[in-house]
Parts: structure tokens; C-alpha cells; sequence
């Protein structure tokens, strides 16, 4: 009996010394962040923008980022706060106040951001870490990375090492520090979920996909690998509520180095074109091209005087390798376009008739408005029971707006619309609580709405949410 007692206690002993070096050991294994986020921290900033608005704009119809629960999936961060203000006096002017994350680049004063967190901001403030408060001027700014490039006039500045981003794996952790619900210097961190990922109306930005815990105001911080390099610049979540949901994107490094460059140089991003409508390639269409698998951008459209015109790209052909890089996903095609400079020849790979085929395309410069470059904007329909003129919606406008969908207002006339205020430029996003996803679908809901009855419209004026209500007569 004394022999077995001994035996348990044994057995025990070395069972609990077990768990126990198993859980020292796990420890090992998971990263100490202390020495990055101190050495780190002092370089980043925290970013308070104020801009002049119309006193409509300042009145109770807006619904503020983070008061509407709408089942849009993608919204960028509504990190920028509007906190309750006393009314402007008699003669000023009513201003709307939003804040977000920046971190310096350089040690006289350059600083990355967000383009939508300083985006029609008349005042720049930055909040240094040793509580300094400066007015930044707003190098440049580009919307389809959403970028921003500011300076401060201070020297001898702590600043960031950016990383070769194309070096990161998934499963590798990363570290972000910013400004959530403006509590300054927040630390979170995850891993990479995944690489190369394209949003909708994103084209330009292969975003790098996380776990890291990312809240209204961490917009325009920096997102570190354990190193203390910046790999990327924290800029959307995907959610359906607003907060965060476990998938955080941010735009990478090499991008925003590429970005900065030419911000410092013109104040403006010129990015290279192709002059093609693409899709991907299903598993049937790959079999019916005579593709060994389902991979590549099949060109659906050629449009005339543009770069692939003049090269001699067709419809029906598959593009697999651009400059050299291959093309898994149709997206990766506007990534690596885009990336080129214009007045580059390139050599694109793609298959033509069950056969490879190498052509040099003279890549071109991406218009502002590609839509009208392409002779491709559409006139519009007319709606008589509004009183309105409304157009598909342009991509370079959804994505700066950060709309998911919605159609554009190009001209109001008379009745309703007149009535309550719309203007040219606004976008519907939905209308009787119906989401509106295209000119179309506008058209028969407008011809079946009811009269003698509120029916509410939810516009996006100037990138803002706004709800209103009109009755039809007849």
C-alpha cells in the first residue's frame, strides 16, 4: 500500500512538472513586444483634422460615423470623432472635427497617413508623443491608395523604418499602435491572415489581411513585424457593425513608399494603364481556353486609343504573367500595372488561342477619370417621378467615398429632389430601405413607390451619410 501511494505521488509529480515546463515552453514561444512598442511609440502621432461646413451639413439629419448600425460590410474606421460642439456664434462658420493616427517617416517632420483622415481638412494638428501640438501642411494626398503625405517644421524627430512588405508571410505576427476612440498609444496585436487582398473599388492596393485589433481612430497608424519595421499603414475594417470584427486590412509598405515618393516629388501619384475590362477565369472558362487550371485575368474588353489597343491585345485573351509576375487572381492585374511607371514597356504573358504568347505593351498613364478617358460614361436616366438624373457609380468615387454601393446623382430638375435639397454629386444608397446597387433597380423602385406616404432616401454628400424623407403626390 505505502509502495503504491509512493508510485501515485510520482506519477503526479511528474505529470504537473510536465504541464508546467509545457507552459513555461509556450511562453517562450509567443513574442515579447515591450522593447518594440518603447522604442516604436515615440514616432507615432496622433492626428486632429477641423473642416468648415455648410450649415446643412452641421445639422441633426447627418447620422455620425459610429451612431448608424447599416448592414454595409465594408466601412473604413469612422475614426474620426465628432464630439458634441458648442453652436458656432453668429457669424462663423459651423465646423466638423475628426481625428485618427499618422507616424513620422523622417526626422525633419515628414509624416504618413490616411487620405480620408485629413481629406478636406482646413486644420492639421499633430500630437507628438512628448505632447507637442503642431500644424501640419498636407504634402499631397492620393485617393486610390488612400495616402496622405504631411509636414511638420521640427527637427531631430524620432521616426519609422519601412519594411520590404513583399517579405512578409502569413502566420507571421504584427504589431499595431494608434490611437483607438482617441485613447493615444494603444498597442494590439495578431498575425497575418493573408496577403494581396483586393476590396472592392481598391484596385490599386494589394491589402495585407489581420487579426489585429483595429478600432475608430487607429486609421493611419503604422502596423510593425516584430522587428519594429512598418510592413504596412492601417486603413479599413471589414464589419457589419461598425467595430471591429477580426478582419483589419492595411495598405503595404512597398506601396506607400512608392506612394511617398512621388507625393514628395509632385505633390500627386501617377500610375501606370492598360486599357482593358477584365474577370476571372473559371475552371469551365480555363476548359474552354485551353488553360491547364483556373488562374488569370481573362479580357473581357479592349477599349480603343489605349495602351493594350495599341500593343494588339484581344478580347479572349488570358493574361497569366505581367513583367514577369504571375497572375493568379484577375486583381493582381491592376496591382502590378498600376505599380509601373508610365512610358514603360513591359513584356505581359497570355495565352491566345490554346498558345503562349509574349507581348511589349507601352503602358500608359492612368487618367483621373478612366470612365470618360475611355469614352465609356453613360448619359445617364432620367427619373420624372423624382425629378433627377442619375448614373451608374464611378469607382474612383465609391472608393474615395468609401460607398459600397449606390448610384450617382448627375442632375436634379424639379419636384421631389428639388424639394429636398438633393444636388448633383450626391449618391443614393438606399431608398424605402432598400439598398440600391444600380440604376436599374432605382428605376422600378421608384416606379412602384407608393404615394401620400414618408419614404425615407439615404444620400453620401461630400463622403458624409444623410438621411431624408419626401411624399409623392402622384
Amino acid at each position: 500500500m505505502i509502495k503504491l501511494v509512493s508510485f501515485n505521488y510520482k506519477l503526479i509529480s511528474l505529470v504537473l512538472l510536465t504541464l508546467l515546463w509545457s507552459n513555461v515552453a509556450r511562453a517562450a514561444q509567443l513574442p515579447d513586444f515591450t522593447v518594440l512598442v518603447e522604442k516604436a511609440s515615440p514616432a507615432v502621432v496622433n492626428i486632429s483634422t477641423s473642416r468648415v461646413v455648410s450649415k446643412k451639413q452641421a445639422g441633426s439629419q447627418f447620422q455620425m460615423p459610429g451612431q448608424e448600425q447599416l448592414p454595409e460590410v465594408f466601412k473604413h474606421f469612422f475614426e474620426r470623432q465628432f464630439p458634441k460642439q458648442k453652436p458656432p456664434q453668429q457669424g462663423q462658420a459651423p465646423r466638423a472635427q475628426s481625428s485618427g493616427s499618422g507616424f513620422l517617416i523622417s526626422d525633419d517632420g515628414y509624416i504618413l497617413t490616411n487620405h480620408h483622415v485629413v481629406k478636406g481638412a482646413n486644420k492639421i494638428i499633430v500630437a507628438l508623443s512628448d505632447r507637442r501640438e503642431m500644424e501640419a501642411e498636407l504634402v499631397g494626398s492620393d485617393p486610390r491608395s488612400d495616402l496622405a503625405l504631411l509636414k511638420i517644421e521640427a527637427q531631430d524627430l524620432p521616426f519609422l523604418k519601412m519594411a520590404d512588405s513583399d517579405l512578409l508571410k502569413v502566420g507571421e505576427w504584427v504589431l499595431a499602435i494608434g490611437s483607438p476612440f482617441g485613447f493615444d498609444y494603444s498597442v494590439t496585436a495578431g498575425i497575418v491572415s493573408a496577403k494581396g487582398r483586393s476590396l472592392r473599388s481598391e484596385t490599386y492596393v494589394p491589402f495585407i489581411q489581420t487579426d489585429v485589433a483595429i478600432n475608430p481612430g487607429n486609421s493611419g497608424g503604422p502596423l510593425f513585424n516584430l522587428d519594429g519595421e512598418v510592413v504596412g499603414i492601417n486603413s479599413q475594417i471589414y464589419t457589419r457593425s461598425g467595430g471591429f470584427m477580426g478582419l483589419s486590412f492595411a495598405i503595404p509598405s512597398n506601396t506607400a513608399i512608392s506612394v511617398v515618393a512621388q507625393l514628395r516629388a509632385t505633390g500627386q501619384v501617377s500610375r501606370g494603364w492598360l486599357g482593358v475590362q477584365i474577370q476571372e477565369v473559371s475552371q469551365d472558362l480555363a476548359e474552354s481556353f485551353g488553360l491547364d487550371q483556373a488562374s488569370g485575368a481573362l479580357i473581357a474588353q479592349v477599349f480603343d486609343k489605349s495602351p493594350a489597343s495599341d500593343a494588339g491585345l484581344q478580347a479572349g485573351d488570358v493574361i497569366t504573367h505581367v513583367d514577369g509576375n504571375e497572375i493568379i487572381m484577375s486583381a493582381q492585374v491592376a496591382h502590378f500595372i498600376g505599380a509601373i511607371s508610365p512610358e514603360e514597356s513591359v513584356i505581359i504573358q497570355l495565352v491566345r488561342d490554346g498558345k503562349s504568347v509574349d507581348i511589349e505593351v507601352l503602358i500608359g498613364n492612368l487618367p483621373q477619370n478612366v470612365s470618360a478617358a475611355m469614352g465609356t460614361e453613360e448619359k445617364g436616366q432620367y427619373v420624372e417621378r423624382i425629378g433627377l438624373r442619375v448614373v451608374a457609380l464611378a469607382p474612383e468615387k465609391a472608393q474615395e467615398w468609401r460607398v459600397r454601393n449606390g448610384i450617382d446623382i448627375m442632375e436634379v430638375d424639379a419636384g421631389v429632389a428639388k424639394e429636398i435639397g438633393l444636388k448633383p454629386g450626391d449618391v443614393i444608397t438606399s431608398m424605402a430601405n432598400h439598398s440600391i446597387a444600380s440604376v436599374q433597380e432605382f428605376v422600378e423602385l421608384a416606379a412602384a413607390l407608393p404615394t401620400q406616404r414618408p419614404i425615407s432616401l439615404r444620400i453620401v454628400r461630400d463622403g458624409r451619410p444623410l438621411f431624408v424623407a419626401f411624399r409623392l403626390n402622384q
